[in-house]
């Protein structure tokens, strides 16, 4: 992805923070391909419903992020492997001053429709993203760029239909203006929102979102909705590791513990994650298809700011006193078998950026204090809270746990608020309509602290579920942007993050690890450092 000398120490610090998170376990190498593989066979992967059409920057949760990212393909990716930033359909990326951008395009590549992929095919797909006319869940990642204000204004409609940052110089050049320096912006990149859309996109985006035409390594078939989402190989792809299996079946599951006895089975080819009820018998269970690796995500509950009741500063004393009600260390070695880390800031362990420590005394379990704080900011209003969750993805038995952590140590009623499947529980969170708690866990989009910040409680950030707005964080984060390298980002970021630990505007519980496994259809499954199988590697044995 890099051509000047701007990008290629960003390149540098991004390989050395990724690879501190990849594929870290032994159990992850995928066994040996040793039977004979079927390069047509079609492999089932656990999934649910995705919350939004199948647009690339409509796709801000795993559901419906992942299936995109095997539809489409942009600038550049991650290394499975390695972490290492790579380029893809652009050829080089150059800047010298991290602000001013020149991007060329590799030839060849072309959208499953059979059309080219152009400069105009990104410049494009930015600006019908960014525009707040067309609704995307993911606008807020053009921010960067110039002229964004006028496609995406705060209040009203917008004064222009592109961002005047960017310029389509001919088919394979396109250049980038920023309204300031980011140091980091190159590898944002690689994040689905910057994917290129086809020139029929334009004319039929709600129908497009049903039936997407990309340029990634698989084209999509078929979406049964609330049942399965079916992919094929493109075996016209251009990039780099092109599938070694004929497709994929996205297959929804209303609970983890179905899921985990498909898999059990060979009804189900590879797990997204091995649900709590299994995770002390899994390795038993499946042996060296049984996966245990780091990974670079964070569960939190967040709280419902934009409720009155938990408005004003003294409610930061009795969000403190709920997270020092919480015994992390029990739940995770017992509820969760030892599969979690606990918590100790809102950055994930080998991102970036990530300080031991961050979030301080209120992290550590400390029942007396807890009640101290919470009695001082005036205590839980109406004594009570709630949990929103989904309970298809195989939380309630820490929901549960966490809640009689509260009630025991507090006295503060706390009950779990199950909702049937992930996508009913972001509507409700993203319609700001959550009465006082939510789960909100975070999967890296890229591996800086800044993707576990500003991405999520910088004002008006997409992923601000909780509604959190800092004039003190946000000019911190403003400054860390700005900085002139990746690790000077890195460390201004961790001045924004003390902000958190003084407003608690989420909990952070524990780090994930990849728990998962493969059925004994498929061979050689690895997962990266994002939690996600490398879709492409998979092989079907022949039957």
């Amino acid at each position: 992805m890099r051509g000047a000398s701007q990008a290629k120490w960003v390149v540098a610090a991004v390989a050395v923070a990724l690879a501190a998170t990849a594929c870290g376990s032994g159990s992850s190498s995928g066994g040996s391909s040793d039977s004979a593989v079927n390069a047509q066979g079609v492999f089932s992967y656990q999934s649910a419903e995705p919350q939004n059409p199948l647009q690339p920057a409509n796709a801000m949760e795993n559901q419906g992020g992942r299936i995109v990212k095997q539809l489409f393909m942009g600038l550049v990716d991650y290394d499975p492997a390695s972490g290492a930033l790579r380029n893809q359909v652009a050829d080089k990326i150059e800047t010298t001053d991290a602000k001013n951008y020149t991007v060329t395009l590799k030839s060849g590549w072309t959208f499953h429709d059979g059309t080219p992929v152009t400069a105009k095919s990104f410049v494009d797909s930015w600006n019908w993203s960014a525009n707040t006319k067309n609704n995307q869940i993911n606008s807020d990642w053009f921010s960067d760029i110039a002229g964004y204000d006028a496609v995406h204004p705060e209040k009203g409609d917008p004064t222009a239909d592109a961002m005047s940052g960017l310029k389509v110089v001919d088919d394979t050049h396109f250049t980038i203006e920023l309204t300031g320096p980011v140091s980091y912006f190159t590898y944002k990149l690689g994040y689905s929102a910057f994917f290129p859309l086809p020139a029929g996109f334009f004319a039929d985006p709600a129908g497009y979102g049903q039936k997407p035409v990309g340029n990634g390594p698989y084209k999509f078939v078929s979406w049964e909705h609330n049942k399965a989402i079916t992919l094929a190989a493109n075996d016209k792809y251009a990039g780099t590791d092109k599938p070694k299996n004929g497709g994929i079946v996205f297959k929804n599951y209303s609970s983890g513990e179905a899921a985990y006895k498909d898999l059990t089975s060979d009804t189900l080819d590879v797990l997204d994650q091995v649900d709590p009820t299994d995770l002390a018998s899994y390795k038993t269970d499946l042996g060296n298809r049984a996966v245990d690796q780091a990974q670079g995500a964070i569960q939190n509950i967040s709280f419902a700011l934009y409720q009155g009741d938990w408005a004003g500063v003294d409610k930061a004393k009795v969000r403190q006193g709920l997270s020092m009600a919480i015994d992390r260390d029990t739940i995770t070695k017992t509820v969760l078998n030892g599969s979690r880390q606990p918590a100790d800031s809102w950055v994930a362990p080998g991102v970036m950026g990530y300080k031991a420590g961050a979030c301080g005394d209120a992290c550590k379990f400390d029942p007396a204090k807890a009640k101290e704080l919470i009695q001082a900011g005036g205590g839980v209003p109406n004594n009570k809270i709630t949990i929103i969750y989904n309970s298809d993805g195989g939380h309630k038995e820490w929901v549960d746990a966490v809640c009689n952590s509260i009630r025991q140590s507090t006295g503060v009623e706390c009950l779990g608020d199950p909702k049937p499947d992930f996508k009913t529980s972001r509507d409700i969170i993203r319609k700001k309509a959550v009465p006082s708690m939510m789960r909100t866990g975070w999967v890296q989009d890229y591996p800086l602290n800044a993707n576990f910040l500003r991405d999520v409680y910088g004002t008006g950030a997409s992923a601000n579920d909780a509604g959190y707005s800092s004039p003190e964080f946000d000019k911190l984060a403003e400054a860390a942007d700005q900085a002139t390298t990746v690790e000077k980002t890195a460390d201004l970021y961790q001045q924004a993050e003390a902000v958190l630990a003084k407003d608690m505007p989420a909990i952070p519980l524990w780090y994930y690890k990849t728990n998962s496994g493969w059925s004994n259809n498929v061979q050689n499954v690895k997962f990266d450092s994002f939690g996600n199988p490398v879709f492409t590697g998979v092989e079907v044995k022949q039957k």
